[in-house]
């Protein structure tokens, strides 16, 4: 951890003394965007009104995307629609994993400090969503007030209920890290199938939408804690779709010796190997984060180097995130606006398979019954990819509560637009404006 406030202080002391017309800080700005997603002449807005790439992508979305999204109901079945906040917001970094694997104590050895409201033990003792974000001062913010304040991303959490709400706050403290990235703690996975179902909230559901808003997942074990829950199983599967932004680490690892440590490495990509379900490698880093000394009487110097060497490399991973902000940014709008067009397809089919006066709630029961079936053949009509298909069994949860006549028809136009965006304005907008960071 050594040098990383220096490190922030020369990109703050840099961004400050560069040409402003360069910097593309993802920080809220007064422009001509802030009134978009409320104005009802925001399909008139210009290019030449465009400052950055984020403003330039709120702009297709009000005028390309978002239309698309609301005419097929794309916020009902997948996404809650974006808002100005989602595109301000700073990246964010979740941690993951089960009760006492330290994932508070890993903010807390990244602030240097504990956060407003955190509690650490072995016991299972965080039992909300935390967000950890830079204020003014020191101070808990409760969860529903949080998911209304305009200018923070959290409006989306208001569809999980006040129960889920009542288990969210946010802590804000002066911290130079934190003008840089949001740090997202949340509550040990639990291990036992009748502790899951006393949770009040889709927890699985919960992880799932903070998954795509963040730009990094830490998956945090434990050498005594290497079995993979069923619960724990259900948030990765969850994560599906966004495997570029997990990564893995091994805490307390100088509480076994080198022996102890080979096998337990062994045993984690193991039990990983049999849940992630990619061929690739999962990147796992080893190492104590916490703010006692490493245990040399177990490692020795090698150990004591091994554990350096893996913390730098963690480090630089979260070092680089603000870097990439605007590339994930872009990531996430291009693999939403994908989303979205499969989601068109799907719903536009469903309503074509109605039949025009008799038998509409057979003819219903019959094609969620058979759902996979129907995505199939959609597939093929479109020569669509099968892993941009959403959840079959998640999907039918939500089509049993519509009436598919009431589906709109396919809007071939509206899909051309997307096609546009995806294939011409966005390479335009690259070409434009440079990434900020650079």
């Amino acid at each position: 951890m050594e040098g990383l406030d220096k490190l922030l202080a020369n990109k703050r002391h840099s961004s400050k003394t560069s040409d402003p017309n360069l910097n593309g800080s993802l920080q809220p700005q007064p422009s001509p965007s802030a009134n978009w997603f409320s104005s009802k002449s925001s399909k008139k807005i210009s290019m030449s009104s465009v400052t950055s790439i984020i403003d330039g992508l709120k702009r297709l979305y009000i005028q390309k995307l978002k239309p698309l999204e609301v005419t097929y109901r794309f916020n009902d079945f997948v996404s809650p629609l974006l808002t100005n906040s989602d595109f301000d917001a700073k990246p964010m970094v979740m941690l993951l994993g089960q009760y006492s694997t330290g994932k508070t104590t890993f903010i807390k050895h990244l602030l240097r400090t504990s956060y407003p409201g955190a509690h650490i033990g072995p016991e299972p003792t965080t039992d909300r969503f935390v967000v950890v974000m830079s204020g003014v001062d020191d101070r808990s913010i409760p969860g529903n007030t949080v998911a209304v304040q305009a200018d923070m991303p959290f409006s989306g959490l208001t569809t999980f209920g006040t129960a889920f709400l009542s288990k969210f706050e946010c802590s804000q403290m002066p911290h130079s890290l934190l003008e840089h990235i949001t740090l997202v703690d949340t509550p040990g996975v639990l291990s036992g199938e009748k502790q899951r179902t006393q949770r009040a909230y889709d927890f699985t559901g919960v992880t799932s939408w903070f998954a795509a808003k963040c730009d990094l997942i830490l998956l945090l074990f434990d050498p005594h804690k290497l079995d993979i829950s069923d619960e724990f199983k259900r948030v990765i599967t969850s994560l599906r779709g966004h495997d570029d932004k997990i990564r893995v680490v091994l805490n307390k690892a100088d509480q076994v010796d080198t022996q102890q440590l080979m096998r337990v490495y062994g045993a984690l990509m193991w039990s990983l190997g049999k849940v992630l379900n990619t061929p690739e490698v999962v990147r796992v880093y080893i190492g104590s984060f916490n703010d006692k000394p490493v245990n040399e009487s177990a490692f020795g110097p090698l150990g004591k180097e091994l554990f350096e060497k893996e913390q730098d490399d963690l480090l630089s991973d979260l070092k680089d995130i603000p870097k990439k902000a605007c590339d994930l940014r872009i990531n996430e709008f291009v693999k939403r606006a994908r989303a979205a067009k499969i989601h068109a397809y799907i719903i536009s089919h469903l309503r074509k398979e109605m039949p025009a006066m008799m038998g509409k709630a057979k003819t219903q029961q019959k094609l969620i019954d058979n759902l996979a079936e129907e995505f199939g053949k959609v597939q093929k009509e479109f020569h669509l990819p099968p892993g941009d298909f959403p959840n079959v069994e998640h999907f039918k949860e939500i089509l049993s509560g519509y009436s598919f006549d009431k589906f709109e028809k396919l809007k071939p136009k509206m899909i051309q637009v997307v096609d546009d965006m995806l294939g011409y304005d966005i390479p335009d907008l690259l070409k434009n404006f440079r990434n900020p960071y650079d």
